[in-house]
């Protein structure tokens, strides 16, 4: 399965990947492939690798995502989008609302036209939302959310500007006052996640961090990105 390995293909100077060498010119082809968002099983049929030798690197790969965003995640300022949604197993029946049996809960913030932010939560009191949107959000920001009593008294923080609409009401929009934009991330998450069926629970936020990659470079080339990535610091696994 290996005898091409040995056969050297660089597209720079600098290698990606040094804990094997001679996979340099296969580790390339998976970022390539990844960046396409194929699966596991696709890449496998395309590289030649076993599937135990593509889910390493795949999670290799998403590990550096989940630091690059801590590193990289820096407060948004603007038109600011808050919302929490609901991944996982279906709802029990009789478990109703925010907080479902079963579910994961993920709470976000989206600049309008820009980035998103998304944070796994125990729970959606508003503590733990006003926190992060404290945390996450620059003072100035105005604050976009539905009528969750989760957001109550996000002024007393010294946000000026906080519009609601009331989704129990059956409003949605009113003027500029809507959460279209962190909704449609959602569903973009989410149809993205089906694939993955049968995924590992402590495997849910490298997918969720991915998915905010992607997001916030869907303009942008993502292989030459994950490329720079790991030149500046080769991968290296054990």
């Amino acid at each position: 399965m290996f005898k091409n390995l040995l056969k050297y293909c660089y597209e720079s100077k600098k290698q990606v990947c040094n804990s094997f060498p001679y996979l340099e010119k296969k580790f390339r082809e998976i970022i390539k492939y990844f960046s396409i968002d194929l699966n596991a099983v696709q890449i496998k049929e395309l590289t030649g690798l076993s599937r135990q030798t593509i889910n390493k690197y795949l999670t290799a790969i998403r590990l550096r995502i989940v630091e690059l965003s801590q590193l990289q995640s820096v407060p948004l300022v603007g038109q600011i989008e808050v919302d929490e949604s609901y991944f996982g197993a279906r709802r029990v029946r009789g478990k109703r609302g925010r907080g479902a049996l079963g579910k994961t809960i993920v709470f976000g913030l989206l600049k309008r036209g820009d980035k998103v932010y998304t944070e796994i939560v125990p729970n959606c009191k508003s503590a733990t939302l006003q926190r992060i949107i404290k945390g996450k959000t620059g003072i100035d920001s105005v604050i976009h959310s539905d009528g969750w009593r989760g957001y109550n008294g996000l002024v007393d923080f010294g946000y000026k500007k906080h519009f609601r609409v009331h989704h129990s009401e059956n409003e949605f929009t009113r003027g500029n006052a809507h959460i279209n934009s962190i909704e449609s991330f959602w569903g973009y998450a989410k149809i993205r996640l089906i694939k993955f069926k049968g995924m590992n629970k402590n495997m849910f936020n490298l997918h969720l961090k991915e998915c905010e990659f992607r997001f916030n470079n869907r303009k942008q080339n993502l292989y030459s990105i994950l490329l720079e990535i790991f030149r500046k610091e080769p991968l290296k696994l054990s």
